[in-house]
């Protein structure tokens, strides 16, 4: 039993008790005609009627009691449920931050290793063909030629090594071709992964002017989307769709747009797909969804997640924009 709850019945008992010693009380010294003599010098007041009076104040004063008791109730209520939500987010938060340090840790060691393994080693050898050359140790000029070839074709490799490097810390594109096309870039180098799925992508409205925050965000979002596909979804048909449109096409907030700040408008990413679903209302250990739902809040935006067993899943992030990117 809650505290409000058994703060009723306690006071209730006392009530009921202190009623019960009066009546007795009453009973024993005759109370009653007591009153009357005692209140007949004044009978034009009509004194007697007084515990009647008292009788409807108290039964006022009890259910105003009560009432009172009832919103502190579900007062406490309502915070002990928030507590426990913002404890759930704080939970969260702690170990997308665990993650992020593991992940961070990670792509520095894998980071560290490809520039000692392949950038270092390549550019060695670069050095040690360029000595000899300097030196004027090989005086054939086939073997000049070959050693030159070799300095070419280590250097190539150094060039597509520094590629896929560049490509792992940025996406391919983002910045010369805008996001619609590094997204269907992005789709692409996901095909082949995934062969049994198909794939496909619909892009609505203008995005070339949108924020840096705002691309990449949605661009991780359809990232982290696909590869919780290749994990969990066994789908066979995935649909991602883009799209930008003015607030007042859902409904714009009472009190409409501020003076001076524009028309806002929404990007809005959805991807759904036809695979074995989820139970949303089961937590879940992963910490894809809450990155990506972090990612959107920290642009006020708003992330849904919608799914039942057997039925698919489909997300949907909605990202405010001010006007003019």
């Amino acid at each position: 039993m809650q505290a409000p709850e058994r703060a009723v019945w306690q006071d209730t008992v006392v009530v009921v008790f202190a009623t019960a010693v009066m009546a007795i009380l009453c009973v024993q010294f005759d109370f009653s005609e007591a009153l009357r003599r005692w209140t007949a010098p004044w009978e034009r007041f009509q004194l007697d009627e007084l515990p009647a009076v008292l009788m409807v104040l108290a039964a006022g004063l009890a259910w105003f009691a009560a009432r009172r008791y009832g919103e502190a109730g579900r007062e406490l209520r309502r915070r002990q449920l928030a507590e426990a939500q913002l404890e759930a987010a704080l939970t969260d938060n702690r170990r997308l931050s665990q993650q992020y340090v593991r992940l961070q840790e990670a792509e520095r060691k894998s980071l560290a290793r490809e520039l000692h393994d392949e950038l270092g080693q390549y550019l060695n050898v670069i050095k040690l063909d360029a000595v000899a050359i300097r030196d004027g140790r090989l005086t054939d000029p086939t073997s000049l030629r070959e050693q030159a070839g070799a300095i070419v074709t280590n250097g190539n490799h150094i060039h597509t090594v520094l590629t896929s490097l560049i490509r792992q810390l940025r996406p391919v594109g983002l910045d010369e071709l805008g996001l619609g096309a590094a997204l269907e870039h992005c789709i692409d180098t996901w095909r082949p992964r995934l062969p049994e799925v198909r794939l496909s992508l619909e892009l609505s409205g203008e995005f070339g002017d949108l924020t840096e925050s705002v691309t990449l965000t949605v661009y991780r979002v359809v990232q982290e989307g696909l590869n919780n596909v290749a994990k969990h979804a066994a789908a066979g048909q995935v649909t991602m769709r883009l799209e930008r449109d003015r607030a007042a096409s859902e409904g714009t907030p009472s009190g409409g747009t501020p003076p001076g700040t524009g028309s806002p408008d929404f990007v809005t990413v959805t991807i759904a797909d036809d695979g074995v679903g989820v139970d949303t209302k089961v937590p879940t250990q992963g910490l894809g969804l809450i990155g990506m739902r972090e990612r959107v809040a920290a642009l006020a935006g708003h992330l849904e997640v919608s799914s039942t067993p057997g039925s698919g899943f489909q997300l949907k992030a909605r990202i405010p924009v001010e006007d003019g990117g």
